[in-house]
């Protein structure tokens, strides 16, 4: 697959400026943009720090004003104007493995590259033409919190420490401070506010998506031909010189595309932990994410999982660490199963027997004993049946968990399809690691009320006049609507369903839900199916769930339908002929990674978050189980 853009591409500005890019510091931290160099998003910047990895993100560094000579080779948007207009000089742009922009001036080329330390709240942007000159560069400044945007405010507080090569300002008390340097330049104090910067992809968004940056003055940087230039930004005061900065760009070992994917999610916490980010650029670490994802990651698999059960409450792991360090939430009856799923799939590869037996499986038991019993939000085992009920009026607790206000788009309140899959699978993988460990009466036990679940679970849930699976069964009835969590009750280790009938569950699923780029999130024919996701929040979660594809659920599909029809070279072939678009998606919509959702209707156009962990990893699992 490509990792570059050439200069016929380069052409095409429409397309460059919604073409993103993304680089990470593995601590949360980010820089995040356009090709064209135009920042459409309020969440676009050249430093995201994070002050709580990976949490308290602040938007400091915003974008620079970029002028080489005569030429500017950096652009913007404003009402009704893009000026400057750099990125018509653009010649190309690669990502191997840094980002590196190159454009062509009257005088010859000029390359551009940039990248943040990793475990740093530092980018370093490298300049290096191929012809003497000057480069102006001015910083624009943002110093807000990475969900809102700025204004000019009498608050803001814009006086500088100079220093040799740059300054640092610290505009608010709450927020850290930033150093600038650009070594063995002069820098020219001339502060100023520019005004009325337009992100357009807010605007689609019906989010604010105006905003005032702060500019303090300019750097002059006298060019070399074929001497880099650096400029530095950090919060952090470092020493900084062309050697500094050289010993920084750290060597990034040989990665498949998905495999540098995954690396961006991958962060360390504030306590030293490792976890995973559920999508940039407005995620952090998420429970459910977290356990659907962690097949990428097995070399961590064990350390995040018992991260996650230090903050077991009453048998359930935790949906969401929120932004501002406040108490976790457990709004989430699937991401505790998924755990089990993740940690099998760890074992599978790995004979980690004592991690199982000293952190899990005493966990494990607890985790089935709060559910047998009953935990919080009516997440109780149905003593009629052996089946795992869950909902509260008000809570959304499935992945498909769209809230608008005190409106639970999907509440799926009942014995949701999926969920008792898993809850199914969770007691026979316990039963199976009872055994393993010598704790042979518990494993029977857990065998039993497994294979009772099941039963009931295959009589419940056939849907014979779709010749598929409901998809809740509710106290008012059960719900016939066709949507994708029944696939995933055909991708499990332990079936739940014979083989005619998983069988018809995957035709029906392929029929009714599969496109280029995932599953769909509901018939095409259901009265509340919604074929695009755009507009205002309530707009776009109205549709969340009610249509729109998600990538993620290509794993399971992919899984269920080996399941269903054996692993043969031609359903091998058809296989690996679904996921062809979605590695093509690496290059599409956000360089080197894969969106969170796309449009139920053609021609799918992307949405919500450009990158998300869950889309990558599972992509990624679909690929190995087809090798």
């Amino acid at each position: 697959m490509p990792n570059r853009i050439d200069a016929t591409f380069c052409r095409d500005i429409s397309r460059l400026s919604r073409l993103e890019w993304l680089e990470t510091n593995g601590q949360g931290a980010f820089a995040m943009g356009t090709v064209a160099g135009i920042n459409t998003r309020r969440y676009h910047g050249l430093l995201i720090a994070s002050m709580r990895p990976p949490a308290e993100r602040y938007l400091l560094l915003g974008r620079l004003e970029e002028l080489v000579n005569n030429t500017y080779i950096s652009t913007c948007q404003y009402p009704g104007v893009m000026a400057p207009d750099g990125c018509r000089a653009l010649q190309s742009f690669i990502r191997d493995p840094f980002l590196h922009w190159t454009f062509r001036l009257p005088e010859g080329l000029i390359h551009r590259e940039l990248f943040l330390v990793p475990g740093q709240n530092t980018v370093v942007i490298t300049y290096r033409s191929e012809f003497d000159g000057t480069i102006h560069i001015q910083p624009m400044l943002a110093f807000r919190d990475y969900h809102s945007v700025t204004r000019r405010n009498s608050k803001f507080n814009p006086n500088l420490q100079l220093h040799t090569g740059g300054f640092t300002i610290h505009p608010y008390d709450d927020l850290p401070p930033l150093h600038l340097h650009v070594p063995e330049a002069q820098f020219n104090e001339k502060p100023d506010w520019y005004k009325n910067l337009e992100y357009l992809r807010e605007m689609e968004r019906g989010l604010e998506w105006h905003e005032d940056l702060f500019c303090p003055g300019s750097f002059s940087l006298n060019l070399k031909a074929g001497v880099a230039s650096f400029l530095v930004a950090s919060t952090e005061q470092l020493e900084v010189t062309p050697e500094w900065c050289a010993s920084k760009k750290v060597s990034r070992s040989f990665r498949t595309p998905l495999e540098a994917a995954a690396d961006q999610f991958l962060v360390t916490r504030a306590d030293g932990k490792p976890t995973i980010i559920a999508g940039y650029p407005w995620f952090t670490d998420w429970g459910r994410d977290t356990m659907i994802s962690l097949v990428a990651y097995p070399q961590v698999a064990p350390k995040i999982i018992g991260s996650f059960l230090e903050h077991l409450h009453e048998g359930l792991i935790p949906n969401r660490f929120p932004d501002a360090g406040e108490q976790p939430e457990y709004n989430a009856v699937d991401a505790t199963l998924w755990m089990f799923l993740a940690l099998h799939s760890y074992l599978e590869t790995n004979a980690d027997e004592a991690f199982l037996g000293n952190v899990f499986f005493p966990k494990a038991k607890e985790i089935l004993e709060w559910h047998r019993r009953g935990t919080r939000y009516g997440i109780q085992v149905d003593p009629e049946d052996g089946l795992l009920s869950a909902g509260e009026p008000g809570v959304q607790l499935t992945w498909m968990d769209a809230k608008v206000g005190d409106w639970v788009v999907t509440p799926r309140h009942g014995k949701p399809v999926e969920i008792n899959a898993l809850w199914v699978n969770a007691l026979y993988l316990t039963s199976r690691w009872a055994m393993q460990l010598g704790e042979k009466e518990y494993g029977a036990a857990c065998a039993a009320e497994a294979n009772r679940a099941r039963e009931s679970f295959s009589k419940k849930f056939w849907n014979k006049d779709r010749n598929c699976l409901y998809d809740v069964l509710t106290p008012n009835g059960p719900d016939s609507a066709i949507r994708p969590n029944q696939i995933i009750a055909c991708a499990l280790p332990y079936p739940l369903l014979d083989s005619a009938q998983q069988q018809a569950v995957v035709r029906t699923v392929e029929r009714e839900l599969l496109t280029p780029f995932g599953l769909r999130t509901l018939e095409t024919n259901h009265l509340e199916y919604r074929g695009h996701y755009r507009g205002n929040p309530q707009e776009r979660d109205g549709a969340y769930h009610q249509g729109t594809v998600w990538p993620w659920l290509i794993g399971p599909f992919v899984k269920a339908y080996f399941n269903a029809f054996g692993r043969t070279p031609d359903t091998l072939r058809y296989c690996r002929r679904l996921l062809d678009p979605l590695l093509g998606e690496l290059y599409t919509n956000c360089f080197g990674s894969i969106s969170e959702v796309y449009d139920g209707d053609a021609p799918h156009a992307a949405g919500g978050a450009p990158a998300q962990a869950w889309s990558v990893a599972q992509l990624m699992e679909a690929v190995r189980i087809t090798k």
